[in-house]
């Protein structure tokens, strides 16, 4: 946006370096915490809860193999993607405040625009399944609560559809939350949690072993049954899950726009993916390790809904009402860079417009912040778009685990390795080139694999429910 019209508008000096950046913006504030906190908001979602799924389907080895490999690779791309966030210097270049401004400086042609599709039509599909997640979580609560004073064969179904409504509503009075700065409460809160109902998982879990209520389990899988087609299909989904549940580069560039400009953003924002990733790691494993060790070959597909846990009572609900807290500040987190590009491009095309540059004060208590009305048009209509997808199509959660397959290739792995490759000119046919170029085709394969097993999710999915009026 015409930041400096907006400014001078406002009675700010924009010429002032105490209050402005070398780009014109307003000071960043975000440091290692907060950048920490966004990371962890935006990869430990609801997901992780079914990674003892995908733990069941692959045995012991082949499941811990799995998340610590994709865990590290996905460490090792964070690290080479907070190097391009400036360019030519990493420290002193100019800034690219998107995904898709570092691949058009870094690779050129329309590399950007592939990155763009991808990054931002992933991101968009976020917004229409976490709406859905929300509402099953909302009806899980119901459900439990319904099986407790009816008995376990009631017929206890609820309309997912008032509280997708419900979810709407919310989201679009937090989607004026103008930006990432602006985000960093909400990220705190959403990242604690997540830790609050993956423990919870963990230690309902593990009560459930300690009591000797736990099932057998294998160091692969259960070899002593015949593996059928479906069974196929499920190991290639687990090993995608655990893939797509990695993935973090579709926000990480809008992350460390955040971060103040000292130290340098490369190195605090490295900092925050050991951080976050690390702490992302531990958990998928204590989450994956004791809801496999409870459930065994049974395991469900996500350990505090429906065929899970249903006592404690309390302590299942709690763990739901976490999720929703927690789902409803990611969705904010991971779409915030679709926010953010579509103001960009408007306020380019049409740099004069009051309607999309003017920004006005807002106070609301002691907090002071701003409004601008094309944010508040232009969100709403999307929140309003995203919640009305969501109810005419409950199966999309498969939906976005075939975006996600297909994102994660180009945006966690391809883009960051050939802007690396660029930026220290590593000379093709090396030995580092090689190992790069290696690391790239194997992700591919994964990727096309995760792809394979929601396409076949979805074709089953399609013929089973009906457009608004599915119920849980």
């Amino acid at each position: 946006m015409r930041k400096e019209v907006m400014e001078v508008e406002n009675g700010i000096n924009p010429n002032s370096s105490d209050l402005f950046d070398d780009d014109g913006r307003l000071k960043r504030t975000g440091t290692v915490w907060t950048a920490s906190a966004h990371i962890i908001t935006g990869v430990i979602g609801a997901g992780v809860l079914s990674l003892a799924w995908a733990m069941a389907q692959l045995g012991w080895f082949l499941g811990i193999i799995s998340i610590l490999l994709f865990s590290a690779i996905t460490l090792y791309t964070s690290i080479l993607l907070a190097d391009c966030y400036r360019s030519p210097h990493p420290v002193t270049g100019k800034r690219n405040t998107t995904y898709m401004d570092a691949v058009q400086v870094h690779l050129g042609g329309k590399m950007h625009v592939y990155c763009g599709v991808v990054q931002y039509g992933v991101l968009a599909g976020y917004g229409i399944g976490y709406t859905i997640t929300i509402a099953l979580s909302v009806v899980t609560i119901l459900k439990n609560d319904c099986y407790a004073k009816n008995g376990i064969e009631a017929s206890c179904r609820f309309s997912n559809n008032p509280y997708m409504i419900g979810v709407g509503i919310i989201e679009i009075i937090l989607s004026q939350i103008p930006n990432f700065h602006d985000l960093a409460w909400l990220s705190i809160l959403a990242a604690i949690m997540s830790f609050g109902y993956s423990l919870i998982g963990v230690g309902l879990s593990l009560a459930t072993v300690i009591q000797g209520k736990g099932v057998k389990t294998y160091l692969f899988w259960n070899t002593h049954e015949h593996i059928s087609g479906d069974d196929v299909w499920n190991k290639l989904a687990a090993l995608g899950n655990i893939a797509l549940a990695s993935a973090i580069a579709q926000i990480s560039i809008d992350i460390q726009d955040s971060l103040k400009s000292s130290p340098a953003e490369n190195k605090v924002m490295k900092k925050a993916n050991v951080l976050g990733m690390s702490t992302m790691a531990l958990v998928f494993l204590l989450c994956a390790c004791s809801g496999y060790a409870a459930f065994g070959s049974h395991t469900p597909s996500n350990i505090l809904m429906s065929t899970g846990f249903r006592n404690p009572l309390w302590l299942v609900d709690s763990a739901n009402v976490f999720i929703i807290i927690h789902l409803i500040g990611a969705y904010q987190v991971l779409i915030q860079p679709f926010y953010h590009i579509v103001e960009i491009l408007a306020s380019e095309r049409w740099p004069n417009s009051s309607f999309i540059t003017k920004e006005y004060p807002v106070k609301i208590g002691k907090m002071k912040t701003s409004m601008n009305l094309f944010r508040l048009v232009w969100r709403s209509i999307f929140v309003v778009v995203a919640t009305v997808l969501a109810m005419a199509l409950p199966f999309f959660n498969y939906m976005l685990s075939l975006l996600g397959a297909i994102g994660f290739w180009p945006s966690t792995i391809y883009f960051p390795v050939e802007m690396h490759i660029v930026r220290k000119k590593i000379r093709k046919g090396s030995f580092k080139w090689i190992g790069l170029q290696t690391l790239s085709l194997v992700c591919l394969i994964v990727s096309l694999v995760a792809a394979c097993g929601a396409i076949q999710g979805l074709s089953k999915a399609v013929g089973k429910y009906k457009p608004f009026m599915y119920k849980e």
